[in-house]
């Protein structure tokens, strides 16, 4: 693989991850930290990956690529003892620890409060000082679309329980974004019954998720789209289309013609207008051209955009539709562009998802290292076997086998709670110790978890007691995940709402069949979500409260 400098693609070789039993580290958990930080990268995976950014805009795994591989060249010689420290993509140190410890630690993208924002940020990136790791990007545990796949199906699922008698057959489910985490809004509201309209400015993007079965057609036009999807309404098909346009002109043309979607959302890259948003009347090149151009232009125009989005989103409501902000702070945006209000419509995690963070469930995902598929089937009967009563993930767990192409590493996810996740990852480690599997299994998470991020816009919004803006907790997650040894902890500002807007922390804990890593994964995996309760129980949730004391979790002023 040639290396490239700090602002040159022109030598870029694509990058896969090793798949197999042979290793070129000196044991798994390193060799675990290098392939899924190469799978972060592969073609399958990254969004654009000859510029290292894997999804989410600017979100990439490393600095740059003289970095990448000062990276895979520290994994390569790491000691079982030792540990790598990684400073916002760029490998700063290796220190003696103990075998226990994590053997990767990273923080991405953080600043003093004071400067904590995308102008700051943006000077010290350009000076090759920073990265934007968004939140799994730069902690080496994106697993493609699916990432965000079981999430999505979950909180649609939410939605049509609490608005549509439990069933999204017959209804038009609308939202801007085909991206790394947009892409994969069009199969979960057809998992769901729905009929889906997904709005992206880049045809590549929408061409991607047809390629892989996430989206089942493209078009150009806004009346073919409506034409198809009121034919599928009308016969209660699940059907997705992507359309061919930008979120400022077709959001207000739904409005000004009367199609109101009966669920309206939106996950565009909102949370950077700069590296992530495109602005109205502007092509995916032209907009490149403009951001190179003149930075400021490209921020003024896109935040016209994002308001001019947003109060098509509020009329559509007002029309009827029920519309929740996805999590990328474009609700935000439009407020700073003076549209005040804005916040009319809530964020999906008060109106859907926070009753399961009270109970410490949350996206728990696992890849493969083998590179077999069929070891993810394992798992997957594994999974069956071992919650047989959770009809929710059963049925997920059996259309993701049927509908899920997987990218990169075969990978699975699912939303499992406290006292489940140790279960499930201590199996996991058994079924590698009894060589079931062909090779370890990396254990991870999203860093949108139930305690492990602050985001007053997303997931701490709306708490119970204020504390929305408390960011002691994810970093009190990551200090606990690193004395309970996971095998890398991350720490990061800013991902999904942007520089300034959360905190955050990841984990991922390998499981290699060593009774070493059995006691490392109950802990870490016990503690994880552990956390999460007490952070609800400690905001005065009586869901969280009584289910500390039901599992007897010790929170001591409870």
């Amino acid at each position: 693989m040639s290396k490239l400098t700090a602002n040159s693609t022109t030598t870029y070789q694509p990058v896969r991850a090793p798949r197999g039993t042979a290793i070129s580290c000196k044991g798994w958990q390193q060799e675990a930290a290098l392939r899924m930080l190469m799978n972060n990268l592969d073609p399958e995976v990254a969004e654009k990956p000859e510029e290292l950014i894997v999804y989410g805009g600017t979100g990439k795994a490393a600095r740059n690529w003289e970095c990448f591989h000062a990276i895979v060249q520290s994994l390569r010689s790491l000691e079982n003892d030792e540990t790598l420290v990684v400073q916002s993509g760029k490998p700063v140190g290796i220190f003696r620890t103990h075998p226990y410890a994590p053997r990767v630690l990273i923080a991405n993208s953080n600043l003093v409060g004071h400067w904590s924002n995308w102008e700051h940020f943006g000077e010290l990136e350009r000076a090759g000082l920073t990265m934007y790791g968004q939140m799994t990007a730069g902690s080496w545990i994106y697993i493609g679309t699916q990432g965000i796949l079981q999430g999505t199906y979950e909180t649609f699922a939410a939605a049509a329980r609490k608005h549509f008698g439990g069933d999204l057959a017959g209804k038009l489910v609308a939202s801007g974004g085909m991206g790394g985490m947009g892409g994969a809004q069009p199969l979960a509201a057809t998992l769901n019954g729905a009929a889906f309209l997904g709005i992206e400015v880049d045809p590549e993007r929408i061409k991607r998720r047809v390629k892989t079965g996430y989206c089942d057609v493209m078009v150009n036009d806004l009346d073919e789209a409506l034409r198809i999807l009121k034919n599928a309404v009308r016969k209660r098909e699940a059907t997705s289309v992507g359309l061919i346009g930008n979120c400022a002109e077709v959001i207000p043309e739904l409005a000004r013609r009367g199609v109101v979607p009966d669920l309206l959302t939106d996950q565009t890259s909102a949370h950077d207008p700069v590296g992530g948003y495109i602005p109205q009347g502007c092509t995916v090149v032209q907009a490149e051209e403009l951001r190179r151009r003149d930075p400021q232009e490209y921020r003024k125009r896109a935040m016209a955009s994002i308001a001019r989005h947003v109060e098509g989103m509020l009329e559509l409501q007002r029309l009827g539709a029920v519309t929740f902000d996805y999590g990328n702070n474009i609700r935000t945006m439009a407020y700073e562009q003076g549209v005040k209000n804005a916040y009319d419509f809530p964020g999906f995690v008060p109106a859907y998802i926070r009753p399961l963070f009270c109970e410490g469930r949350g996206p728990f995902r696992w890849a493969a290292l083998s590179g077999e598929a069929s070891d993810i089937y394992r798992t997957d009967d594994l999974v069956l076997e071992l919650f047989p009563h959770d009809e929710i993930l059963s049925r997920w767990i059996q259309l993701a086998r049927k509908r899920v192409h997987f990218q990169g590493l075969p990978a699975r996810i699912c939303w499992l709670g406290y006292g489940e996740r140790e279960k499930f990852g201590l199996a996991l480690n058994d079924l590698v110790a009894k060589g079931e599997l062909k090779a370890p299994i990396v254990i991870g998470r999203d860093h949108l978890d139930c305690g492990s991020v602050a985001s007053p816009y997303r997931e701490t919004e709306k708490m119970r007691d204020g504390s929305d803006a408390i960011a002691d907790w994810p970093l009190l997650n990551a200090l606990l995940n690193t004395a309970s040894g996971a095998s890398w902890v991350s720490i990061h500002n800013g991902g999904g709402v942007g520089i300034g807007y959360a905190l955050h922390a990841g984990q991922v804990t390998i499981a290699d069949g060593t009774k070493e890593m059995a006691a490392r994964i109950e802990r870490v995996l016990t503690n994880d979500p552990g956390i999460g309760v007490a952070r609800h129980a400690d905001a005065g949730y009586p869901e969280a409260i009584d289910f500390a004391k039901k599992k007897r979790i010790k929170i001591p002023m409870i």
